[in-house]
């Protein structure tokens, strides 16, 4: 097949999905086009089938704003008509979906209907759960998902909401999201051991929290729970990620006292090598439609505390691979991870069962899950 994948290109969980998901299916044999208006930051290294389509945005002084969504569109004819594309997948349903339905019916009209290009949306959260309800989205957000020929969600949770909060009839294939269980397993070479031995000398328990640093990831209670945590067992932070909360974290941390066991590390690439030096890891989100942080360190054998929101309970299964609490309930979370990081043996089976539950979300699952997709789309 000749898939085109438009996705946001930047550290997020969709766009970390979207690309890794062209790679899969490109090293399967299809050709994978990516349009979007700049490379995606995980498609790295060379793969032959693999091609990346820029969207051009001119500023012009009659617009104060870019008209980014009608470029896709046009981007979305040109790939399609000069590479012979059987599908588009738009990954968040604004505005790629809109883009794509745009790019369709411009298809349609110039060739007479000789080409009826088929799309599908895949919904990954945010564009559901916050972007969509803003009142002058919402007819948009609405149009795009009905107007698709084929929708996936990435958790049971997800396609529920979608259906009930826009009232929408349209069957949602729930298809979760994936993960290279092969790349993502614990490391313990020299350089993580070294690693670990230098940010924690006298082999002090460390916890880990890796997002965007928003207001909905709650990063604030991650270093309320490690305060609390310390107080009874010997423990470190690791913070991965950046964005807008970071500087009151960084403040927080100060106030309490705390920020020399702290370590900010920004973004960074080396996941694994982190991941794999954590006891812990925390996700006290108020919103998660799936948790592919979550995934990645599960995968890595590490237990996971998190909130009981969205599809974090469908990933996390409590008592199992982790223990899941109330949003903002710091007391709890801090109670579980202290009963963990307490109990050898407990520990040990919550680890094991951790990555046993990840290997379900292998890449070599999902992926042909979305190829028998495509084909049914195409057929229809």
């Amino acid at each position: 097949m000749k898939i085109g994948i438009t996705c946001y290109p930047t550290y997020g969980g969709s766009g970390v999905v979207a690309t890794e998901l062209g790679k899969a299916l490109a090293l399967r044999g299809h050709e994978i086009h990516f349009i979007s208006y700049a490379m995606p930051t995980r498609l790295n290294g060379f793969i032959d089938n693999i091609f990346y389509h820029e969207v051009e945005i001119n500023n012009y002084p009659l617009f104060e704003f870019p008209l980014y969504s009608i470029a896709l569109a046009s981007k979305m004819v040109e790939v399609t008509k000069f590479y012979d594309l059987d599908l588009l997948h738009a990954h968040y349903a604004i505005p790629h979906a809109t883009s794509a339905y745009l790019a369709r019916e411009i298809l349609k009209s110039e060739t007479n209907n000789s080409i009826d290009i088929k799309f599908i949306t895949t919904l990954h959260g945010t564009d559901i759960t916050l972007t969509g309800l803003e009142p002058s989205f919402l007819p948009t957000m609405k149009f795009s998902i009905e107007k698709s020929d084929g929708v996936t969600a990435v958790s049971k949770f997800l396609k529920d909401k979608t259906q009930q909060q826009y009232k929408i009839s349209k069957d949602i294939e729930v298809i979760p999201n994936f993960i290279d269980i092969h790349k993502y397993k614990r490391e313990e070479d020299e350089k993580t051991l070294c690693f670990k031995k230098n940010f924690a000398p006298n082999g002090e328990k460390i916890l880990v929290h890796t997002s965007n640093f928003r207001p909905l990831k709650r990063v604030q209670d991650v270093i309320k729970i490690f305060n609390e945590v310390k107080k009874k067992v010997d423990s470190k932070l690791i913070l991965i990620g950046d964005g807008p909360d970071r500087s009151d974290c960084e403040r927080l941390s100060r106030e309490l006292e705390i920020f020399e066991d702290i370590k900010f590390m920004g973004k960074q690439d080396a996941l694994v090598e982190l991941l794999s030096v954590a006891d812990i890891f925390i996700i006290p989100s108020q919103s998660e439609s799936f948790g592919l942080s979550a995934l990645e360190a599960m995968s890595c054998g590490v237990p996971v505390i998190s909130s009981s929101v969205g599809g974090l309970p469908e990933l996390n299964h409590h008592g199992e691979t982790g223990y899941i609490a109330e949003i903002g309930d710091v007391e709890r979370m801090a109670k579980y991870t202290i009963e963990l990081l307490t109990n050898a043996k407990r520990y040990e089976l919550l680890s094991r069962n951790a990555r046993k539950r990840a290997e379900e979300f292998s890449e070599d699952n999902i992926v042909p899950l979305y190829e028998k997709f495509y084909e049914k789309i195409i057929a229809s």
